[in-house]
């Protein structure tokens, strides 16, 4: 198979090497001149993820890697996805098939990453998405897991699913694709509270975060006209071992650094998607008291002034446990 990667970046480097290493297939791995990621294969071949079979073709030319290949997998920030997708449609696209392997729902209209892909041009029937639980670290130390394909296509789902599986990740057939997306967005919102509770000694709370969670994101999903139960699938709850207890989630990481009242590097991808989170809640009339903890945290607080995050956190946390008694379903 003929893939283009679209991205560098942490997955999309491990993509790229999924797809030349493990598959065999023929690979070209697209980033923006300048970007350090992109820069830094260019000049050694590899990052601290993975090292680049000789076989990959590492480029900045856009329209190379959007017209030579059948398959177009893109793995950027979700927020950048829209105006990154004008510059993709300036080439023939018609017959192309897209792959998001990405998680995030776009901040400032509350769509999923494939209708953002479908309002740029794209048939919604040659469009997939690849989400569930992995980490890089884990899988390139020969470590396998579990992960889904899901499309509004079902030939192409199983089409892609049965020709990315190997080994190392055993693929599912998605059967709810607003699930499946809002799913694995929501599940970054989830990592930062529970980083909030690693940081303020209050680790046994992520058993409820976990049981409470998991419901309101599958009402979320509900009232979108999704199924409850995707929540509790690998999309979503299948992904909490790697996003709630692992030393390598970036969203779980920054929770634990707002709570330690200090200053993250890079934007986790759970903060915008909380923000989204909130007001699809609203549209919906939907209640997220967990997404509107961390929203409230992340935007409302300004944990990073230098006053003390720990207590800012906690106190929004707990405030949960001043809400009235109910019924648990």
């Amino acid at each position: 198979m003929k893939i283009s990667v679209l991205g560098c970046g942490r997955w999309g480097s491990f993509i790229a090497w999924y797809q030349a290493t493990v598959l065999k297939n023929q690979v070209i791995s697209w980033g923006p001149e300048g970007d350090y990621s992109y820069e830094v294969l260019k000049t050694t071949g590899k990052n601290e993820y993975v090292s680049l079979d000789k076989s990959i073709k590492l480029t900045c030319d856009l329209e190379e890697a959007v017209t030579a290949s059948d398959i177009i997998i893109i793995s950027i920030s979700a927020q950048g996805l829209r105006g990154f997708m004008q510059k993709v449609t300036r080439y023939p696209v018609k017959d192309k098939t897209f792959v998001l392997c990405m998680k995030g729902i776009e901040e400032t209209t509350g769509k999923r990453l494939s209708e953002v892909l479908i309002e740029s041009g794209i048939d919604k029937n040659k469009i997939a998405v690849w989400v569930g639980p992995g980490h890089i670290q884990a899988f390139t130390q020969g470590i396998p897991n579990c992960m889904i394909i899901d499309s509004y296509n079902d030939e192409l789902k199983k089409y892609i699913a049965d020709n990315f599986k190997s080994n190392l990740i055993r693929f599912y057939y998605g059967n709810d694709i607003i699930g499946s997306e809002i799913g694995a967005a929501a599940k970054n919102v989830l990592g930062i509270a529970a980083g909030v509770l690693d940081g303020s000694g209050y680790v046994s709370l992520k058993g409820p975060l976990m049981a409470r969670g998991a419901y309101e994101v599958g009402k979320l999903i509900k009232a979108m006209g999704g199924e409850f139960n995707s929540a509790y699938g690998l999309a979503h709850l299948g992904d909490y071992e790697t996003t709630l207890f692992s030393e390598y989630s970036h969203n779980r990481r920054y929770g634990e650094m707002m709570a330690h009242g200090a200053k993250f590097d890079k934007l986790a991808e759970g903060v915008m998607t909380a923000k989204a989170m909130k007001e699809l809640g609203d549209k919906y009339g939907i209640e997220l008291p967990i997404t509107n903890a961390v929203y409230e945290g992340c935007f409302l607080t300004h944990p990073f002034d230098g006053g003390d995050g720990a207590k800012t956190c906690m106190e929004i946390i707990l405030k949960l446990f001043d809400r009235q008694t109910k019924s648990e379903f």
